[in-house]
């Protein structure tokens, strides 16, 4: 980035990006997925995130997910699900890119406490919001978090070495 202007590839993948997270972010909402916990998904969008992470930087990752929240919050959901969305990713994105500098975490490691973390970030939000009557929920988010964790984990580490080399 030089003059503070992006560069044009940048740009494109920046904005291919948000268009696979905004199919991902569909694709969940239409598929029945019932864990047991009000609002619970498996966090298909969050593949982009860390392909980003692992490849583009925090920076494009961060850009990538608020745009991809707002725009699949306005299209696919309400106000309430971008407040609770945003507040996971600002705890989980703090986490993972935190975790990813010490270079002690694989991508798997990074993505596991990301979704626990986000978890962590919507329960306070929902503490806030609703009162603290449901943080009953959190062993159940915490399992559900390690689990969706794992599975974007898995295929975000995946993508990152299948197709990252394309973009470096």
């Amino acid at each position: 980035m030089k003059n503070g202007k992006v560069p044009q590839n940048s740009i494109a993948i920046y904005g291919a990006s948000v268009a696979v997270s905004l199919v991902l972010s569909y694709v969940e909402s239409i598929i029945p997925i019932n864990m047991g916990i009000p609002g619970a998904k498996i966090g298909l969008p969050n593949i982009v995130t860390i392909f980003l992470l692992y490849t583009a930087g925090a920076r494009g990752a961060l850009a990538v997910s608020v745009m991809r929240i707002l725009l699949s919050g306005f299209m696919f959901g309400n106000m309430f699900s971008i407040v609770y969305s945003l507040s996971g990713l600002l705890l989980s994105f703090a986490g993972m890119v935190l975790l990813r500098q010490t270079g002690r975490f694989s991508t798997l490691g990074v993505s596991i406490a990301g979704g626990i973390l986000h978890n962590m970030g919507q329960l306070i939000c929902a503490v806030l919001v609703a009162g603290p009557y449901v943080a009953v929920y959190l062993p159940a988010l915490l399992l559900a978090g390690c689990l969706a964790g794992t599975a974007v984990g898995l295929l975000g580490a995946e993508t990152v070495k299948r197709v990252g080399r394309y973009l470096r």
